[in-house]
C-alpha cells in the first residue's frame, strides 16, 4: 500500500506533501477529515512495530491532559491516537513494507529517497 496520512491543516505537513510531491498512486489521507480506523492503525503498528512510535508527545493535548506523567502503555498508546488525530505523529508514509513517521528531516530524506525509487 501506498499511504500519507497527513493534516491539511498543519503547515509542515503541506510543505513535506510539497517537497516528496507522491505519486498518483499514493492515497492522501487528511486525519482530520476521515479519522484514522482500528485496521488502519494496526497496519501501522505492524510496520512501525509499536504505538509508541506512531504517539506525538509534542501534540497540545498531551500537554493538556498532562499525559507526560503517567506511566503509558502500548495500549494506552493506542487508545489515544483511536480517541483523536492530534496524537498521531505526522506525517506517516506508507510505501510497500516500509513506513518513515514524522517530520525529522532524516525521515523525510529517507522517505523522499524511498518514493523517488518507486
Amino acid at each position: 500500500m501506498k499511504k500519507i496520512y497527513f493534516l491539511k491543516t498543519c503547515n509542515t505537513c503541506l510543505r513535506i506533501l510539497k517537497e516528496l510531491n507522491p505519486s498518483s498512486e499514493f492515497v492522501l489521507q487528511d486525519i482530520k477529515a476521515q479519522e484514522i480506523t482500528a485496521t488502519q492503525l494496526e497496519e501501522m503498528h505492524g510496520l512501525s512495530g509499536s504505538y509508541e512510535s506512531l504517539f506525538s508527545k509534542r501534540a497540545k493535548l498531551y500537554k493538556e491532559m498532562d499525559l507526560k506523567n503517567q506511566d503509558l502503555t502500548e495500549r494506552d498508546f493506542k487508545h489515544y491516537l483511536l480517541e483523536h488525530y492530534t496524537f498521531l505523529k505526522r506525517p506517516v508514509i506508507l510505501s510497500g513494507s516500509k513506513i518513515f513517521i514524522g517530520n525529522s528531516q532524516k525521515n523525510i530524506k529517507a522517505a523522499k529517497t524511498e518514493l523517488e525509487k518507486s
